[in-house]
């Protein structure tokens, strides 16, 4: 046991070679293994602030009994922000799909549930460090077979878990500290003293330590340089609220390394302006080139520094050897205590302050990558997301800053975090708003990323009132064909999609895709995304035709485009394909496509990637129709689980999904599981899109079908008649779903004893599909079967048997093996088909 390694490590940082003592604190946190452990300071100890050494004692521990787990992983914790992040980054170890696949949230809340399992590993052992609200992060820790702790600066911990205590060193462990850290044998007198004077703080203790070994200071002229800084402290009333052991003992650290190294001061404070997390050290050199372009008398004196890579190395080089910050070599981080950065901050002028603020504004924007939707780069962003609140970046009013605020944002919700997006995008838009006004240009786009991650949670009625509200005010403040109001009508094309309003989103979008082609051209990938919205409004108003000749547009366009095209626009414009070929009635070609699109999604993107799950789904609607009913239950059954586990129950995408399932079952006979899933379904449609919906009556058609199935018929007709009422009214008698409701309608009828009356429903019915559709779609055709019973019922058998001709000639007839097309089976046999309803994206 003693050589066995962690399978997987990650993160932990370096152990500190001068650790000293906390033997009984080591001892009970490995008693309390497989349990949930917040590690917070002795209640009054230093009023709740840092440096007493709850981290270093998190870090041994996992060094020290690292034999005894699978996998161990250390969480930055103080922001929220950041725990989804470093949770999601772990999937790829336990066996999941990556972030970059399903978003970070859901990536999260996946690894969270494998660890309670226990599979793939029972001894695990997870390090959130600064956690300090327990609201903040208590959904992500894992309770289960193995073992959490928590690093915090707020004892109130002990509400929600077992929690340690730790309290600044005994006497002892100062003394055998200062040992380690010197390097040699002190008096134990002289050492006492020092001890006494920095109040046997840990941080205050490793600063004095690295300061005088690496100076050769002796310790009575260390005490001396302490008891002058505590003087000048007590006369500035400097950093009110630290402890003032601590404060001396790092002015005398500062003062002697300015003296020593004026450059490695100047990174020291920038660093303050960061978070306390790791700052990459690529941060330094990218964005720099921003910082190299700022000329005048604010020029930045930093720059300098930064862009000779031999003089920052040296830089942090000192700064490692005075304990004033951690360098990773391997990880290629720089991180400065929060308390030193406070310290740091409190110690300069306003002016300054403000100064040095805004040189990090300008690194982590000068930084980042170009675009924010593409997937290899959102470890990148990740890295730089850390940053944004600690630095107050949301005050800044440089353009090229709330350029990266914005891409912040939208990286953020295209990895899926829809929360902590929407969080961020509140706080630009409330300090952008009271520092220029609400239509300045930055606060609307920003108000046009809040729309689109309003969708993503689908809080549908928030996002009409608002994205319709920012682009009236966009056209009057940018003018109706700016970049920015285009894409803002193009995000409003899908809020009126998701409220139902088919022809006015198509009529938005048949605009904004006229004015994309005047400004950019028919093979600029803005254009091509444009001209898919446009595909998709044509398919929700029933022009299948159209909507397939638009798709193959979009599709051929973005294949002959070799750059500004992503792997998920692409996908979507050849799954609409498919999904337009089968909405024509072809399901052979339909499956076809649909192979391809998933497979696609399968190798470029992953399993669990939502375009993914959308093609999955297509596919298996492809499969059904087609009578590939075996294959069509096990992908629908398989994607509603990916998509519940990834959104949950109340997400569109798995509703859909569930409906996409209860049809299957029922064609395969299942009817009673079917209606299960159905009714639960379809009573989610009004919370989710509301009563007036046109999903929301089309799916009580599906469950229509099963009242009758199940021996309700009058139920059933109840249904039908109330859906087609209000599809009608809001779609017209003429749209797919009222067409569809009306076939079933007249079997409704027929079932219950009124032959007359459903004739006549299927006459007027199959008049307004040959119109719409034309003679030979399917849907058409099953009308026209149905219609033949009918007509038989009442006696007109001679009108039945000219239509049965034309109907069998019409069909391709079966060859009667398990894969036929149920319908086509059942116009055959005789039996009247029923009409389902499955709920396309939007």
């Amino acid at each position: 046991m003693r050589d066995r390694q962690p399978e997987v490590w990650e993160k932990v940082p370096p152990r500190n070679r001068n650790f000293t003592g906390r033997e009984e604190l080591l001892g009970r946190l490995r008693h309390k293994a497989n349990t949930v452990t917040a590690v917070v300071p002795q209640p009054q100890a230093l009023q709740g602030l840092g440096g007493v050494g709850k981290t270093h004692l998190a870090v041994e521990y996992a060094w020290r009994y690292r034999s005894h787990y699978d996998l161990v992983w250390w969480i930055p914790s103080d922001q929220r922000v950041l725990v989804p992040s470093a949770l999601a980054a772990m999937a790829p170890h336990l066996g999941l799909p990556p972030a970059s696949a399903t978003g970070v949230e859901e990536a999260a809340d996946a690894v969270r549930r494998a660890l309670e399992s226990g599979e793939p590993y029972r001894k695990w052992l997870l390090i959130f460090d600064n956690a300090e609200e327990p609201g903040q992060i208590e959904e992500f820790i894992p309770r289960g077979p193995g073992h959490v702790l928590i690093t915090s600066r707020n004892p109130h911990w002990e509400n929600h878990f077992e929690t340690l205590q730790v309290d600044v060193f005994d006497r002892e462990e100062s003394l055998e500290f200062l040992r380690k850290r010197l390097h040699r044998d002190i008096p134990a007198k002289d050492s006492s003293v020092l001890a006494d004077r920095l109040g046997d703080l840990p941080l205050a203790l490793e600063q004095a330590g690295a300061l005088q070994y690496e100076t050769g200071m002796a310790i009575d002229e260390y005490i001396e340089q302490l008891d002058r800084q505590t003087r000048n402290l007590l006369s500035a009333n400097r950093a009110p609220g630290y402890p003032m052991s601590m404060t001396a003992a790092w002015r005398v650290s500062v003062s002697l390394l300015e003296d020593r190294l004026p450059e490695a001061i100047k990174v020291l404070r920038c660093c303050a302006f960061f978070g306390p997390e790791p700052i990459p050290r690529d941060v330094f050199r990218r964005g720099n080139q921003v910082l190299l372009r700022e000329d005048g008398p604010g020029a930045s004196q930093l720059a300098a520094v930064l862009s000779d890579p031999i003089m920052l190395s040296k830089t942090l080089g000192e700064l490692r050897r005075f304990a004033l910050a951690r360098i990773d070599p391997e990880t290629r981080t720089i991180q400065v205590h929060r308390l030193v950065q406070a310290l740091l901050r409190d110690d300069l002028p306003e002016e300054e302050r403000a100064k040095a603020r805004h040189e990090v504004h300008l690194l982590l924007a000068g930084a980042a990558p170009a675009s924010p939707e593409t997937t290899g780069k959102w470890s990148e962003f990740n890295e730089l997301v850390a940053h944004i609140i600690p630095s107050g970046l949301a005050e800044c009013t440089d353009p090229r800053v709330r350029e990266f605020a914005l891409n912040s944002v939208r990286y953020l919700y295209q990895a899926g975090s829809y929360q902590p997006a929407l969080g961020f995008v509140d706080e630009f838009i409330g300090r952008w708003t009271a520092a220029d006004g609400p239509r300045h240009k930055d606060v609307l786009v920003a108000r046009v990323h809040r729309g689109n991650i309003l969708r993503g949670l689908g809080r549908y009625t928030e996002d009409y009132e608002s994205t319709g509200k920012t682009l009236r005010e966009m056209r009057d403040a940018l003018g109706p064909e700016h970049p920015e109001t285009l894409w803002a009508a193009a995000g409003y094309g899908g809020s009126l999609r998701a409220r139902g309003e088919f022809l006015p989103a198509r009529e938005l979008d048949e605009e904004t895709l006229a004015a994309h082609e005047r400004l950019f051209g028919r093979e600029n990938p803005m254009t091509l995304r444009a001209l898919h919205n446009f595909a998709l409004d044509y398919a929700l108003t029933s022009d299948y035709a159209r909507s397939r000749d638009l798709h193959r547009d979009a599709y051929r366009g973005q294949s002959n485009v070799r750059e500004g095209v992503s792997e998920n626009a692409f996908l979507l414009s050849l799954n609409g394909l498919a999904r337009s070929v089968r909405l024509s009635g072809d399901y052979k070609e339909a499956c076809d496509l649909g192979d391809e699109a998933y497979e696609y999604g399968l190798q470029r993107l992953s399993p669990d990637h939502p375009t993914t799950l959308h093609a999955a789904r297509d596919l298996s609607i492809a499969r059904r129709r087609a009578g590939n009913l075996a294959e069509a239950l096990e992908l629908a059954r398989e994607t509603h689980v990916r998509l519940k586990r990834i959104l949950g129950d109340g997400h569109p995408d798995t509703m859909a999904a569930a409906i996409n399932v209860s049809n299957t079952l029922r064609t395969a006979g299942e009817t009673d599981e079917a209606f299960m899933i159905a009714e639960g379904t379809v009573r989610r449609y009004p919370e989710v899109f509301g009563e007036e919906h046109p999903f929301t009556h089309a799916c009580r058609i599906n469950l229509a079908i099963l009242y009758r199935l199940r021996g309700d018929a009058d139920r059933a007709r109840t249904i039908d008649e109330a859906a087609l009422e209000r599809l009608a009214a809001q779609l017209s008698r003429r749209h797919h779903y009222s067409l569809t409701c009306a076939v079933n309608l007249a079997t409704d009828l027929a079932t219950l004893g009124e032959p007359a009356r459903a004739r006549e429903i299927g006459e007027e019915t199959l008049e307004r599909l040959r119109k719409v559709f034309g003679p030979d779609h399917h849907l058409t055709l099953i009308c026209t079967s149905n219609l033949i019973l009918d007509l038989r019922a009442v006696g007109a058998d001679e009108e039945a048997d000219l239509l049965h001709s034309d109907t069998r000639r019409r069909f391709d007839p079966p060859g009667g093996s398990a894969t036929d097309p149920p319908d086509l089976v059942a116009v055959y046999e005789g039996r009247r088909v029923d009409c389902d309803f499955d709920p396309p994206p939007i």
